[in-house]
């Protein structure tokens, strides 16, 4: 009943920019300390890494098991554990900044650009407005799977501690998994435990796509699952492939391709054989996939806990 809860209130709530503003954000939270933990234990080996992995993790548990523990032994203290959840899922945050992108596009190149450099780290200036619009929809396919699904597959397995532990591996892992010298050794320990917990969530996720694609007219829900089959294994990652190409198959895109960073063209693979050349009203169509994935999980949350309850 906790992850129900959670995902129906964050899903209307979001998380309030007032608190943003007055208390900041566990995830931010997390930021911090592996920004400190990065100042003065990076010596570039993996020794250290694996070091700052286990000291982010221990203080992560450190706070939220005694309080998941303490609000279970109180009368509905798991309706104040979902409350607590609801910061660390991003379905709200995710429509919103994505659906921005597609309104700002619908203005102007110059402002879609703007738009879509809050959510990714390509060179929005190298993008035109079919570059603008697949990167706006490969964010939200990706951001579907660690933003949403993720975290939700942990606080449903695990509660408040399983959630709160996935968010700082991820966020550890976008800080300092990069293969740059920094960070090439010190941040390997993050990025492969990133990927080993989103093995079944990115899966599940390309799945739940599918389901959701059967609720959305013109979408393919087989075309998204075998898609994913396919092209999920062209990505770099093992498991980001898989809900970008589950959303391309479902709404016969072709995302992906090259794509430029710090001025440097990168060659990455294309996921699904569809069109390319997309625009404001795609991401508009993309966003109406994403609330029927989303409703699908829900639904899917919901059974779930009515099936835990009755063994209860």
């Amino acid at each position: 009943m906790t992850a129900l809860l959670a995902l129906a209130l964050e899903r209307l709530v979001g998380y309030p920019n007032a608190l943003v503003e007055r208390i900041g954000h566990p995830v931010i939270w997390m930021g911090r300390l592996i920004s400190l933990l990065d100042t003065r234990l990076n010596n570039r080996t993996r020794g250290r890494g694996v070091l700052t992995l286990l000291l982010l993790l221990a203080a992560t548990a450190l706070v939220t098991v005694p309080v998941a523990w303490a609000l279970r032994s109180i009368p509905f203290g798991w309706v104040i554990e979902a409350i607590l959840a609801t910061s660390l899922l991003a379905q709200k945050s995710l429509r919103d900044a994505v659906q921005a992108v597609g309104t700002a596009l619908a203005r102007s190149l110059p402002e879609g650009r703007t738009a879509v450099s809050h959510i990714v780290g390509r060179d929005p200036q190298a993008l035109d407005e079919a570059g603008v619009s697949r990167a706006a929809i490969e964010s939200l396919a990706e951001s579907t799977s660690d933003g949403v699904i993720a975290p939700l597959f942990f606080l449903i397995v695990v509660g408040l501690p399983g959630i709160a532990l996935y968010k700082a591996v991820n966020t550890a892992d976008s800080m300092i998994g990069h293969k740059t010298e920094r960070h090439l050794q010190f941040g390997w320990a993050a990025a492969r435990f990133d990927d080993l917990l989103n093995l079944i969530p990115a899966r599940l996720t390309a799945l739940l796509i599918a389901g959701g694609a059967f609720f959305v007219k013109g979408a393919h829900p087989e075309a998204a699952w075998s898609t994913a089959l396919r092209d999920a294994k062209k990505h770099e990652s093992p498991n980001a492939g898989w809900p970008e190409a589950a959303f391309a198959g479902a709404l016969d895109f072709q995302l992906g391709g090259p794509r430029s960073y710090d001025g440097e063209l990168v060659d990455l693979p294309s996921f699904g054989t569809g069109r390319a050349e997309l625009g404001p009203a795609d991401i508009a169509r993309a966003l109406v996939l994403y609330t029927a994935t989303l409703n699908v999980a829900l639904a899917v949350t919901a059974i779930v806990a009515l099936v835990a309850w009755r063994l209860v």
